[in-house]
């Protein structure tokens, strides 16, 4: 009954190593760097993107492949006589949408293989362990399933509150020390431990030259680093949320978490104030400290008159979601865009149209195109149409703009026409029209604090 496929590893001898973590929850895995062979390196290699940016030796995905075979023979044999040696992850910095900078990890073309294979070891044994509602940069898995899973909580289940809550600059304040231990409780294999170990320490080398090394933080950027994530916050959140849930909930608690961003939805204001104090006092023990400014316990649900009066509204995952009424006048949760996505979307494109406007008119056009389809890709969700529209009329109002500095004789009318007739931009489209799940919310939401399991996808 779970909307997501379940993710089952390539090669028959992680198989055994996965089915041997569903039997037993508490073994521990002592011998699994056997299976970091050439044939999982190349599967790692053609895992990677190919325009990806180059990590600090300046090789690219392209270059590595001009002697594929030899490049990853060499490296497989430095891994098994332990002469493997990370080098130092690429830090760049980019804008953030509120403001500030973020910083991003570019490891080194091999470090990206030989953490992709490992990867795929790791996920054979923690896939199993991670509870249905983790979402984030897990195999099979998408944003658009937390979205789901989330508007089948609020729609369906007891919600009367919710609690969005974000951990602070989360990817750099990750204790190594607390990490490992985590990562100890399943995996016991020196020489994995060993990879990892370098990887977190390894430092960064900023634009400046300077190299850094730290006891905190993981590079966003790794192949690694999300995985390492979702280890941590199963152990300090999931785990918690779940068993707490189950024992002193007083009514339905639900969660959905993608990556270091989750919402809580709770039939009752009391759980959620307990909630929020005990993860607060939990995250600080392991060394994290929540976003107050992005963290907030808010009013939504169907409320009294069964219309969602009195809600309040919440972002999550680059949607707003409202509790409204649906044109039959039952109650509803909307998403739609939220704004600063939209504008962050819509400056973006502004931009590019000024940087591109000397371009030829048939290029730009193939080029927006690509751009309005990707943005229909990710928010042509049910109910979100009209966004969908403005956008795109946004979008060309910038376009026109642009091509009407191209020349200080240029003809407005001769523009319109052309761009109404012949570069028209692709029209918006639904492309996620599933709203929540079709199934007995009593099978999949269950009834928290009734003594029974709560189901684990949500």
């Amino acid at each position: 009954m779970s909307h997501t496929q379940r993710w089952r590893p390539i090669c028959p001898e992680l198989q055994r190593v996965q089915e041997k973590a569903k039997a037993n929850l508490e073994e521990q895995f002592t011998s699994l760097a056997h299976h970091i062979t050439v044939e999982a390196l190349r599967r790692a290699y053609y895992a990677l993107e190919g325009k990806a940016a180059a990590g600090m030796d300046g090789v690219t995905k392209e270059a590595y492949s001009k002697e594929l075979e030899q490049n990853l023979a060499r490296l497989h044999e430095r891994l098994k006589e332990g002469k493997y040696r990370a080098k130092p992850v690429r830090r760049v910095w980019i804008e953030k949408p509120e403001g500030g900078k973020r910083p991003l990890g570019i490891p080194c073309i091999e470090d990206k293989i030989v953490q992709g294979a490992t990867v795929e070891i790791l996920n054979s044994i923690y896939e199993g362990d991670f509870h249905g509602f983790s979402y984030g940069f897990r195999p099979g898995r998408s944003a658009h399933h937390a979205l789901q899973a989330l508007q089948t909580v609020l729609q369906k289940g007891k919600v009367n509150w919710v609690l969005d809550m974000d951990i602070s600059k989360f990817f750099d304040t990750i204790s190594h020390q607390e990490l490992l231990s985590m990562v100890r409780r399943r995996v016991v294999d020196r020489s994995i431990l060993r990879l990892i170990g370098k990887w977190l320490t390894v430092g960064v080398v900023e634009e400046d030259g300077r190299v850094i090394r730290s006891k905190e933080g993981t590079p966003q950027g790794g192949v690694i680093s999300p995985l390492l994530a979702n280890i941590f916050l199963h152990y300090v959140v999931d785990e918690y949320v779940h068993t707490w849930r189950k024992k002193d909930a007083q009514g339905e608690v639900y969660i959905v978490r993608y990556a270091d961003d989750f919402v809580i939805a709770c039939e009752h204001l009391r759980d959620a104030e307990i909630l929020r104090e005990a993860l607060e006092r939990r995250l600080q023990e392991h060394g994290l400290e929540v976003n107050e400014s992005k963290t907030k316990l808010l009013r939504f649900g169907k409320g009294s008159n069964g219309g969602g009066g009195g809600s309040e509204t919440f972002d999550f995952l680059g949607f707003t979601h409202i509790a409204g009424r649906s044109r039959a006048g039952w109650y509803l949760v909307q998403r739609k865009t939220a704004r600063k996505r939209f504008t962050r979307s819509l400056k973006a494109l502004a931009q590019w149209c000024r940087d591109n406007r000397h371009a030829p008119l048939k290029w730009q056009w193939q080029m927006l195109n690509i751009k309005l389809r990707g943005h229909y890709n990710y928010y042509g969700v049910r109910g979100n149409f009209a966004a969908l529209q403005r956008f795109r009329h946004e979008v060309w109002k910038c376009w026109i703009n642009a091509l009407r500095r191209r020349s200080q004789k240029s003809n407005f009318g001769r523009l319109y026409e052309l761009l109404r007739d012949k570069l028209l931009l692709s029209m918006p489209t639904i492309t996620h029209p599933e709203s929540w799940l079709a199934v007995n919310p009593g099978y999949l939401l269950g009834r928290a604090g009734c003594g029974n399991s709560a189901r684990p996808d949500l």
